[in-house]
């Protein structure tokens, strides 16, 4: 069975975006950016939500040509060009850069995808992650907490129907303030 891990940055006050989906306080440090693409190198397959797939499809497959783009930055984008990617939306019709669209039941298809072979899955989108939350199919949860207050805007978090207790497994703080916690969910 495939392990399920959702990461993201957030605010202190919870949230991954601000109210009008501004992200600007999220850049992260050289350090951080690192951990993100390691991340992403142990990845097996990545999970997006629309709204998210939409982000990280208008800047990564050509982030590598941007002219001020740094080294760690070029192999992040090498790294999600080459992923298998998978996107669950309803209202686009097509996707490139190793992506496969699902426009059904987006917690049957990730039920499905667990139970196969292969290495971790991530995902990625408050409301895909809010749906394999409540299904129960999240395996652990890595935060990357900013030293921002935004007030409002996209949580990380969406609301449950039951409790899902938690180990702690790492704490990591980065240079900039940003504390990295991760989360198994104890079965």
């Amino acid at each position: 069975m495939r392990k399920l891990i959702y990461g993201m940055n957030l605010t202190l006050d919870g949230y991954i975006a601000a109210p009008g989906d501004d992200i600007g306080w999220s850049v992260p440090s050289d350090e951080l950016f690192q951990f993100w693409s390691d991340q992403l190198q142990a990845t097996g397959l990545t999970l997006y939500g629309r709204k998210l797939w939409q982000t990280m499809s208008s800047y990564w497959p050509t982030g590598d040509q941007q002219p001020n783009a740094t080294p760690a930055e070029a192999e992040f984008a090498r790294r999600w060009r080459d992923m298998p990617k998978v996107v669950f939306s309803s209202t686009i019709d097509t996707v490139d850069w190793n992506t496969r669209l699902v426009t059904g039941d987006a917690v049957a298809e990730i039920t499905r995808l667990k139970a196969g072979d292969g290495g971790p899955m991530d995902i990625g989108g408050a409301t895909l992650a809010g749906a394999a939350m409540r299904a129960g199919l999240i395996d652990e949860y890595v935060l990357a907490t900013a030293p921002v207050l935004v007030g409002g805007g996209t949580p990380f978090f969406s609301v449950l129907d039951n409790w899902v207790n938690l180990n702690l497994v790492e704490t990591r703080t980065f240079p900039d303030g940003v504390v990295l916690t991760r989360y198994e969910t104890r079965r």
